[in-house]
């Protein structure tokens, strides 16, 4: 049976944005001179041999792991993840670490518009108010109809809704499935579409930047096994707010290695989004 712990759930999520700005830097790095696809899959490898391997050691093993009553939406959100990856660190190329979170951080006020229909989560009048000025904030980033506009904010928005479907379908599926059934799923199918997709962009990598993508394979292991035990334990709209903290880390990164900036813009924006999305945490603390 599904419990529900908001404490452990909000702990879970600071983790796992933490690692996810970490894993963000690395991919940046990677995207900047190699393929996006081929970075995305050599991870999507490791990813899927670190989850059979998890598998296989338990009871049952990998059947164990694979044994699930709903294989379409488990392969789909595996599917979905993998090419939201590809998406999000095309963004980073065109945009910035910072540039690209700014737009992103819409994403938990989805989650939360969407968690109503797609779950069943009571969601009132005031929560649809803050994501209605979430929504704003995301319009003062973009600045539509400006000429300072930059169509490749729409990279990273696509992204956020495709990430925000992701979450939702994860803690769907945990209500049926154990976190080491969806673990594997989303290792597995995620990388049989990005070989799918990937090996027709192969090409060498140097020494050193095979480290950093060990290092990439490691953080987006661990920051996927973290988020799915979080959605597990804890309602979706309980702990997205706190999913804002990803922009900061990936902020202090982009500023600090890549050497990028914030435009006032942005800055406001992501402080009328923040509050809105902290406003959501408010009232799910009133309501209890």
């Amino acid at each position: 049976m599904q419990s529900t712990n908001t404490r452990l759930g909000v702990g879970l999520m600071l983790m796992t944005t933490l690692v996810f700005a970490m894993q963000d830097g690395i991919s940046r790095h990677l995207a900047d001179a190699y393929n996006v696809y081929l970075v995305v899959m050599i991870r999507y490898w490791f990813f899927a041999a670190f989850v059979i391997a998890i598998a296989a050691r338990k009871a049952g093993g990998v059947r164990a792991a694979a044994r699930t009553t709903q294989p379409v939406l488990q392969a789909f959100r595996g599917v979905l993840l993998a090419l939201e990856v590809c998406v999000m660190v095309t963004g980073f190329t065109l945009l910035g670490l910072v540039e690209s979170h700014a737009v992103f951080a819409c994403y938990p006020l989805l989650v939360a518009a969407l968690s109503g229909p797609v779950l069943g989560e009571a969601v009132g009048w005031r929560r649809w108010v803050a994501i209605g000025v979430g929504f704003i904030g995301v319009m003062i980033i973009l600045q539509p109809g400006l000429s300072v506009f930059n169509p490749y904010a729409v990279v990273p928005l696509a992204a956020a809704s495709m990430f925000a479907l992701y979450g939702l379908l994860t803690r769907y599926a945990a209500r049926r499935d154990s976190t080491a059934t969806s673990f594997f799923w989303t290792g597995v199918a995620g990388a049989v579409i990005m070989s799918a997709i990937g090996l027709w962009f192969w090409e060498p990598m140097s020494g050193r930047d095979w480290g950093w993508m060990a290092l990439l394979c490691v953080t987006g292991a661990a920051g996927h096994w973290l988020l799915i035990r979080c959605y597990e334990v804890a309602e979706a709209s309980a702990v997205q707010p706190f999913a804002y903290f990803q922009l900061v880390f990936a902020a202090l990164i982009g500023i600090t290695v890549f050497g990028e900036t914030i435009r006032p813009n942005v800055a406001f924006g992501v402080a009328v989004i923040v509050g809105a999305g902290l406003f959501t945490l408010w009232r799910e603390r009133q309501q209890r």
